[in-house]
């Protein structure tokens, strides 16, 4: 029997999301060879799977660093016992009173969030003073990506002494997010990932000889962990790599990571010759990516995605008279990351066989705080 199949989908209602967590057990050991062991060095990313279970894997694992992008995030694992993780995101607004309830009621916890100007700074110090408290922060360093963060220059040294002057803040290092190398050819890949991170070195050098301060380097998302992890004394951040995707699989393929999530779906017409619908809508799979680029049949050949909408993905197929009306295919994702997000609970397969759900917890943008 196939990995993937499972014994009593029967009993699964679809659109499904599935899980295996012998292959995240895989992934995970995958990410600790990658750092030759050395649980320090990892920090992964919550955002692709969003369960309590998944951090609880990594954690038996000895990891006890991670990064999340949201406040129901942290507050996922918080929940769990994580005593440190980084909010890679800057936080305006009502996220800065959220995050002071958060350190408020996890007092042992070391919470961090990401700054990229002074303005922010002090405006997060302020808030944190008010509640007797002191922020933790990284600066947030655009080496390439120009999507957030503080410019790598000359200038970037000046950034972070300022940082260090402002009270009730705590300069805790650095966050290097280098997605922008997607080549599949792991040499230019690294290539480009080193050319962009080299600049940062007389800087983290700087900062320890002139400010005393051993700064926490964190980088190295999917597509640039092989690179991240070949430096030494850098934090690695790979989230993707829990569940895999069919997207990174194309694109990163030196590692052997497996896919761990797929979503289940049933044929509900054939509405003319050559044509079947299923309930594989943009409500359960991440659908920002061409439309022939959003999901991988592993028991489908010969097809072609040529429409989608909300509810319903029509797919052109060869063996058409062979396809029956709530037949089951699985599907990987192009893009596991937004798929997961779609779906409430995730559906556990063991040994072929449905035995329980996960709650996607962190899919809210609010779990109590």
């Amino acid at each position: 029997m196939h990995w993937y199949k499972v014994t009593n989908d029967n009993q699964i209602d679809s659109p499904a999301l599935l899980v295996y967590p012998d292959r995240i057990q895989h992934n995970i050991n995958c990410m600790l060879q990658q750092v030759d062991g050395d649980t320090r060095r990892l920090f992964p990313h919550v955002k692709t799977h969003k369960m309590r279970e998944v951090v609880e894997m990594q954690m038996q694992a000895g990891i006890e660093k991670f990064k999340c992008a949201t406040l129901a995030e942290l507050e996922m694992c918080l929940s769990i016992g994580v005593k440190e993780i980084l909010v890679a995101y800057q936080m305006v607004g009502p996220k800065v009173g959220r995050l002071i309830q958060m350190v408020q009621q996890y007092p042992t916890a070391d919470i961090s969030s990401l700054v990229d100007n002074l303005e922010s700074a002090n405006a997060l110090a302020t808030a944190f003073k008010n509640a007797n408290l002191t922020a933790k922060v990284y600066l947030d360093i655009d080496n390439g990506m120009h999507r957030t963060g503080y410019p790598l220059n000359e200038d970037t040294f000046d950034m972070v002494k300022a940082l260090t002057e402002i009270p009730n803040l705590h300069f805790k290092g650095l966050h290097l997010y280098d997605g922008q190398f997607r080549s599949k050819d792991v040499v230019e890949r690294k290539k480009g990932s080193d050319q962009a991170f080299s600049p940062a070195y007389p800087l983290f050098a700087k900062i320890y000889q002139e400010l005393g301060i051993t700064a926490t380097v964190i980088s190295g998302g999917s597509p640039a962990f092989s690179p991240a992890a070949a430096r030494s004394n850098i934090c690695c951040s790979p989230g993707t790599t829990l569940l895999w995707d069919y997207g990174y699989a194309q694109m990163v393929s030196e590692i052997p990571f497996q896919w761990a999530a797929l979503l289940l779906t049933r044929v509900i017409s054939k509405p003319t010759q050559g044509i079947v619908t299923m309930d594989l809508g943009h409500k359960a799979v991440g659908s920002e990516n061409p439309i022939g680029k959003r999901i991988h049949f592993l028991n489908l050949e010969g097809y072609e995605v040529y429409k989608h909408s909300e509810e319903h993905l029509v797919v052109k197929v060869s063996n058409w008279e062979d396809i029956r009306v709530g037949e089951v295919f699985y599907g990987v994702p192009h893009h596991v990351c937004p798929s997961v997000a779609l779906h409430e609970e995730a559906h556990i397969i063991r040994d072929n066989e449905w035995v329980e759900n996960w709650e996607v917890i962190a899919r809210k943008r609010k779990i109590t705080i």
